[in-house]
């Protein structure tokens, strides 16, 4: 373990607990629905992940920080400790979500000179961080147009949503991460490559999104899109 992997499990612990305590305060604070908050929480821990590229050597230690929060979000849940993200009719989502990402990067993210598929795990990550949040935001506010899925209506509004935040953060991901520092030994992609497979990955996001029941798109939208990448990968 190196010192940078050390700080890095210092800094993702101060980091996760922060945001929890600093977004539940604001959240009572201005009356915010719980909704809205777990949201605001669900985009700041997904865009940790850039956090754990940039500090850790070792992918096996980068993992571990998700994977404590897989049993730590559970607890939490169960003791509704954080009474902003954990209301009554809250889902297992924050359980799930730490699951896919630990997932993913324990099979995509690699390092000290081997092939590096960490850009797959992050766009998957992306599509979940963003298209999810945003698709709940603007479907609850604007989200006028309803349909139903086993049981639990969504709205189309939030379903184009989940779409195009999906597509640009996978894309942005997609040319931006490859091969640069914080993942040299990725394979880098052309731009029009990028945005195929951010427009096929954000096809395969939405109908999780829109088919999954509550909760569970937290394990499908991250895990069936980081899939579906990862094969065209190979193909392309």
């Amino acid at each position: 373990m190196t010192l940078s992997d050390i700080l890095g499990l210092i800094l993702s612990y101060i980091y996760a607990f922060a945001l929890l305590l600093i977004v539940e305060a604001i959240g009572k604070r201005l009356n915010w629905n719980p909704n809205f908050t777990r949201k605001i929480i669900h985009i700041g821990a997904g865009m940790w992940v850039w956090g754990i590229l940039y500090f850790f050597d070792h992918w096996y230690f980068g993992i571990i920080p998700f994977a404590t929060f897989i049993i730590l979000n559970y607890v939490f849940y169960r003791q509704q400790t954080f009474k902003q993200m954990d209301a009554n009719d809250a889902t297992l989502g924050t359980v799930y979500f730490a699951i896919s990402i630990t997932i993913l990067f324990a099979l995509l993210w690699r390092t000290g000179g081997e092939i590096d598929r960490a850009p797959i795990a992050t766009a998957a990550v992306m599509a979940m961080t963003w298209g999810d949040a945003m698709a709940s935001i603007i479907g609850r506010r604007w989200g006028t147009h309803k349909y139903q899925t086993f049981g639990h209506t969504r709205s189309w509004e939030g379903t184009a949503a989940m779409f195009v935040f999906s597509f640009l953060a996978m894309w942005i991901t997609l040319m931006v991460l490859p091969g640069s520092a914080l993942s040299p030994n990725s394979v880098t992609y052309l731009p029009a490559q990028a945005a195929l497979f951010a427009l096929i990955g954000a096809v395969v996001a939405s109908a999780a999104e829109a088919l999954s029941p509550g909760g569970t798109d937290n394990l499908s939208v991250p895990l069936l899109t980081g899939a579906i990448l990862y094969i065209l990968t190979l193909i392309i």
